[in-house]
């Protein structure tokens, strides 16, 4: 019985909110769906602006800058040197430091890859935009900038599987270099004959050539070169392939044709403005490094007029300075404070600052260009391709137009930079070519000042110039100059397919793929 009425009673409540539901039949459907919308939130991406920033951040910022492009790449090239021990200072004794090892791809990936990669994706055949040919071929080329990077530092690394998270995978394989730098090539050959051929308009969002698709060519040909020769000692075949695909393609031609980037002096310090001065600027990052020997003496030696532009003199940060050239005096890489008093036969301590040059502060504005790849560059890889035989071009032409670029360039930093045309003229009149491999990759690390992985990689490739290594004590390689990085101590940790695909051994004297010279 008393089930009967539980059973009446449930049945009523039914029929009354069958009752109560109607009218809510009748309502506005379309305020109640925007009960359940984020006026706030964004319901569709902007693959423009996620262009602009993919760019941006591609720049890093000044704890990448100082700790890899600084604190090692330069001190390993011989650029720069210093007295720390240390983040700052792994490059300079070839000793460890967590930070500094694991800096590039710690944050390379989770930014500037990340965005950039979602633009490709996005824009892509399966993408929301996949009409946007050029925005498309234009985060490509963006994408491969730091992506080559990215190998070059540590060798075979996520590529294929890479900022697919999206897709639930959380611990990508690692891909062994040689197939990374064939898909690149592909790719940057892919993008340099599309691009221009869509009908979307990238305009300000570009923020290196303004939506200029001609200038954009031009780039991906000029990578595809550079690529090409990282690998002509490995793969002389694709790489003369590729080389001879980005010569007929058309390459950079002048220095109008430089890939940088303009920073801001807002409003961000972690974004917008420049890592590499904010890491030297004394209040800031505070790195103590000046420039090193090697280079100084390169420079001196031959009266470069570079000396007065990378060199800003010898004085402390507020001034005065000694500019007068042959006063300039580079500090040797591999000493701290104890041991540069016995090389300098001094009792007394030494102050790096008065008495080595320091980076000129003109190039040290936090809104300072970024560079990503100069024209100077493009020159010297066309005079080594001419003296390959790959292309039937005078290597003295290419060589001798790279060293006017690269003296010339510098202008984008400070119009006191400028270099004339009878300066550049006198200077190759007195350092003639000599139709040398030497001299071609001598000059091409001297102009890759400021370009320090690049400087790194291609000195790996070319073992020009013949620099002296450092043996501090306790040091990781034996006195010897890395020859790749460990990788990041994360990932190691928690990726498995590291042990099963990456790189081994894991060690800083273990050569990559393409570094058989």
């Amino acid at each position: 019985m008393r089930k009967q009425k539980m059973m009446k009673y449930i049945n009523k409540l039914i029929i009354l909110a069958i009752v109560c539901l109607v009218p809510l039949a009748g309502c506005d459907s379309d305020e109640l769906v925007d009960l359940n919308i984020n006026p706030t939130a964004a319901n569709e991406l902007d693959w423009k602006f996620m262009l602009t920033q993919g760019i941006v951040q591609a720049a890093e910022n000044r704890y990448v800058n100082g700790r890899a492009h600084l604190g090692i790449t330069s001190h390993l090239i011989q650029h720069m040197a210093t007295l720390e021990s240390g983040e700052r200072a792994m490059g300079d004794k070839y000793t460890q430091n967590e930070d500094s090892k694991n800096s590039y791809m710690w944050y390379v990936y989770r930014n500037s890859l990340k965005t950039l990669a979602e633009v490709v994706r996005q824009t892509g055949p399966e993408g929301t935009n996949p009409n946007w040919t050029n925005l498309h071929h234009i985060a490509q080329i963006m994408y491969i900038i730091p992506m080559h990077v990215m190998t070059d530092l540590y060798g075979n690394v996520p590529y294929s599987e890479a900022n697919k998270g999206i897709d639930g995978i959380f611990f990508p394989a690692y891909d062994n270099q040689e197939s990374i730098y064939k898909d690149m090539l592909n790719k940057l050959d892919a993008a340099a004959k599309a691009i221009g051929t869509g009908a979307d308009n990238v305009g300000a969002a570009d923020l290196i050539y303004g939506g200029d698709f001609d200038k954009w060519k031009r780039l991906a040909n000029s990578l595809m070169l550079r690529l090409a020769m990282r690998i002509s000692n490995v793969d002389a075949a694709t790489a003369q392939e590729f080389a001879q695909k980005a010569i007929g393609g058309g390459v950079m031609t002048s220095n109008d044709d430089m890939c940088w980037l303009q920073m801001s002096a807002g409003p961000s310090q972690w974004f917008n403005q420049n890592g590499i001065s904010r890491a030297l600027i004394p209040d800031d990052w505070g790195a103590n490094s000046v420039m090193g020997k090697t280079l100084v003496d390169f420079l001196k030696e031959r009266n470069d007029p570079r000396l007065s532009i990378y060199g800003g003199g010898i004085g402390p940060w507020e001034g005065p300075f000694n500019t007068d050239f042959d006063a300039q005096q580079g500090m040797p890489n591999g000493y701290d404070s104890e041991t540069i008093k016995e090389f300098e036969n001094s009792a007394d301590a030494v102050d790096p600052f008065i008495t080595y040059t320091r980076l000129n502060k003109k190039l040290l504005d936090v809104d300072d260009p970024f560079i990503f790849m100069t024209y100077a560059e493009v020159e010297f890889l066309l005079a080594e391709a001419a003296l390959k035989g790959w292309s039937t071009d005078a290597a003295a032409d290419h060589y001798n137009a790279g060293v006017k670029a690269s003296m010339q360039q510098w202008t984008i930093f400070d119009s006191s930079f400028e270099v004339s045309d009878a300066d550049v003229d006198t200077y190759l009149t007195n350092n003639p070519f000599d139709g040398s491999m030497q001299m071609v990759a001598e000059q091409h690390w001297a102009a890759n000042f400021l370009q320090w992985y690049e400087a790194y990689s291609n000195w790996r490739r070319t073992g020009i110039p013949a620099l002296t290594p450092t043996n501090y004590p306790g040091n990781l390689s034996g006195g010897q100059i890395f020859r790749r990085l460990q990788y990041y101590t994360n990932e190691v940790a928690n990726n498995p397919n590291v042990k099963t695909g990456g790189t081994q051994p894991d060690d800083y004297m273990t050569r990559i793929w393409w570094d058989v010279n």
